[in-house]
């Protein structure tokens, strides 16, 4: 009996499988990433019946001299390593005449025929001998199409130490950027996204930008965007509604932005508070996006539709839960409700729209006269609450005057807007505001440290509305600095205006002793005995 029962189960094997070897179309266990980059990418590919699959190789450094370290220093130990016993070169190799061979130096590796056009993708990782510790992926001048960027969507998630992707002229389609806008929201430390030299026809990089984007610095340079897509930008940079509170630099230079798209950026930057550094060279930008511009960073009137949402702002912070109804209550005008009590309704409504209508013909009327005195009361308790953190500020940086210049004053800059700002999204809605000729002005964007409108089409007429701009900001930052530091450094270059002219000058002067990398020129004996 035993020898039966084995009998058949071997059979039962056999039998299995035969019928899985019969059936090749049988779809195969979903793979599961385990966040090794380059076994997760080799098998999903093979897993697609890939032709070729690309090779995950280390990213290219320049070679290293012996005895110095990484940063190009020599190494500063007290005491010297015991020193290697020098071998002796190797008899030099001689051609047929007697003649030495000259050696192949030893700087570079060579690689087969056409080899280096191969796609591959290169990876930077914190420790090599460690295959779950990439930081960095670069992929440069070979397509990525859609199947290919769905392998690349299972397997990114899953790489926790992944924080920067570089694809650079991939040939990037509309599809191929949704479905990398998807992605970048799941990896979880995701903070540098490069995209240099794709020109997409849809241009729907706004995508990137969404409110679930985790992207801090977005690089965007030569990818042929147009208004079109300068306007979907400025939108997702912020609006009445919304406003982006990750992204820290946006790069779009050597673009086809003209005046129309550099006032929708602006736009974007009449709301938004967390953007730092903008480039916009090597664009078509011309007076009417520079005053814009300018307009943005000095103070500008607020519309109707952002006055609505500052008094909606205002009575919700004050009143919490006037919009709020305690559960089986009705709402006025409910259909529940018996028809006398909702025309009585109505009636109440009437009487209080026209009421309201005969207050806007004054347009100094009570409801501005309280406006300008609730902003008084706020500007009064926001100024006390600043001079309280600059006095707290000071005490902590005491005794460090002089120290952490260039770089650690940029960061300073930004440090001090995220301390005075209590450390959340600054809403330019509930500033201070100034009424004039029956309209609300608030100060401009003075978050932005860092501008670079170089090569474009910007004449005497818009550098003159950005010194003016300038001149605003210096002034006001002199009485209070709770907005931001305001702009520090703005590149200007190769536009159609000379240096020497008088507008350049002045702008130069207000805006050298502000830049980060400014260093005084040491003075002189002559100087120091007049002074």
């Amino acid at each position: 009996m035993g020898k039966k029962l084995e009998k058949g189960l071997k059979e039962k094997n056999a039998s299995a499988v035969s019928q899985d070897e019969e059936n090749p179309n049988k779809t195969p266990e979903p793979y599961s990433c385990t966040g090794n980059f380059q076994a997760d990418f080799t098998e999903l590919c093979r897993r697609n019946s890939m032709t070729y699959i690309p090779p995950i190789i280390p990213r290219a450094r320049p070679p290293t001299v012996m005895g110095h370290t990484e940063s190009g220093k020599p190494d500063k130990g007290k005491g010297k390593a015991p020193q290697a016993p020098v071998e002796p070169d190797p008899d030099p190799e001689q051609d047929l005449d007697g003649e030495g061979i000259e050696a192949p130096p030893k700087t570079f590796t060579i690689k087969e025929k056409f080899e280096y056009f191969k796609p591959s993708v290169q990876v930077e990782m914190e420790n090599f001998d460690k295959p779950d510790t990439v930081t960095e992926i670069y992929i440069r001048g070979w397509k990525i199409v859609e199947p290919i960027m769905e392998i690349f969507k299972q397997c990114w998630p899953k790489m926790a130490k992944l924080h920067t992707i570089n694809l650079w002229n991939c040939g990037l389609s509309g599809e191929v950027i949704t479905i990398l806008a998807s992605t970048i929201t799941e990896i979880p430390e995701m903070r540098n996204l490069v995209l240099d030299g794709n020109t997409v026809v849809e241009e729907n990089w706004h995508e990137l930008m969404g409110e679930e984007s985790p992207i801090q610095n977005l690089s965007l340079r030569h990818c042929g965007i147009t208004d079109k897509g300068a306007e979907q930008i400025g939108q997702a940079l912020g609006s009445t509604k919304r406003c982006n509170t990750k992204l820290i630099s946006l790069n779009l230079s050597g673009n086809r932005i003209t005046d129309v798209g550099a006032e929708h950026i602006a736009l974007g930057l009449r709301m938004n508070r967390n953007l730092m550094s903008l480039s916009l060279a090597s664009n078509f930008i011309g007076d009417k996006g520079a005053s814009k511009i300018a307009e943005i960073l000095s103070r500008f009137p607020l519309t109707h539709e952002e006055v609505v949402e500052r008094r909606k702002h205002f009575s919700e912070k004050d009143f919490p839960e006037r919009n709020k109804s305690p559960p089986g209550s009705r709402r006025d005008g409910s259909k529940d409700r018996p028809a006398s009590v909702r025309s009585q309704s109505h009636m109440d409504k009437d009487k209080k729209g026209s009421k309201a209508s005969a207050k806007k013909k004054d347009p100094k009327g009570k409801d501005a006269k309280e406006e300008e005195k609730h902003d008084k009361t706020k500007k009064k308790e926001k100024e006390d609450k600043t001079l309280t953190k600059k006095a707290s500020i000071a005490a902590d940086t005491k005794g460090t005057k002089g120290k952490g210049k260039g770089k650690d004053k940029t960061k300073q800059a930004a440090q001090e807007v995220e301390d005075l700002s209590g450390g959340e999204v600054v809403n330019p809605l509930t500033d201070v505001a100034d009424f004039i000729d029956g309209q609300l002005w608030v100060s401009g964007n003075r978050v932005l440290i860092n501008l670079n409108l170089s090569r474009n089409k910007i004449a005497e007429s818009g550098m003159n509305n950005l010194l003016k701009a300038m001149q605003y900001q210096t002034t006001i930052l002199m009485d209070n600095k709770s907005g931001g530091t305001g702009l520090m450094r703005i590149a200007l270059l190769k536009n159609k205006i000379s240096q020497e002219h008088e507008v350049m000058r002045k702008l130069n002067d207000i805006m050298l002793h502000k830049d980060p990398y400014y260093k005084q020129p040491p003075q002189t004996p002559d100087v120091q005995s007049t002074t």
